[in-house]
């Protein structure tokens, strides 16, 4: 079986039977928490565990000065989506991340949310539970074009299709320089 064949089994197993969690916020604060939550799965190496944090949300037409515009609302607000494999150093993360209130839980275990239910909030974000193809490998040649490295060549190092990222050497200022991005922020050669 070959590597990219691989990974997409991987990644459809993965997304099927990963359970997905409900974390109570501060009000306002789900995007804050997002960003924060994804700079403390980086700098403790969660990555394997905590997969997918999604802010629940929905476009609306408003009008302001007299004319329709589209903004995104909050479905839940207060509340953020975790996709994460349930253990005790994932729940210390996620339980001590700022802006964090605690798990919906029964008593003191978190429990998580069904299938069914995630896949209702996923589609009406249009969003539909996502199965990523990955047509690359480790070692291919990219090029970015979104993001403050747009037009930058750099080479694949990393692939995390269950997150939807890889890890890209891009080279700056004469050193290979390790770059995180989503798989829709480059293109292969």
């Amino acid at each position: 079986m070959s590597e990219k064949s691989k990974f997409n089994e991987e990644l459809e197993n993965v997304r099927e039977d990963i359970p997905w969690y409900v974390v109570h916020t501060y009000s306002g604060h789900e995007r804050k928490v997002k960003a924060n939550l994804e700079k403390r799965i980086a700098s403790t190496g969660m990555e394997d565990s905590i997969f997918r944090i999604l802010v629940p949300t929905e476009e609306k037409i408003e009008k302001k000065k007299g004319k329709d515009e589209v903004v995104k609302k909050r479905i839940f607000p207060g509340y953020i989506l975790l996709q994460m494999d349930m253990n005790d150093k994932s729940w210390y993360v996620v339980k001590n991340t700022p802006g964090v209130i605690g798990f919906v839980s029964g008593g003191t275990k978190p429990l998580p949310v069904e299938k069914a239910e995630v896949d209702a909030i996923l589609s009406s974000m249009g969003e539909k539970a996502k199965k990523v193809s990955v047509d690359f490998e480790v070692g291919d040649q990219v090029t970015v074009k979104d993001g403050p490295f747009e037009d930058f060549d750099g080479v694949i190092k990393e692939i995390h299709p269950e997150q939807g990222k890889a890890k890209i050497l891009v080279s700056m200022f004469g050193r290979e320089t390790p770059v995180e991005l989503e798989f829709d922020q480059f293109d292969k050669h």
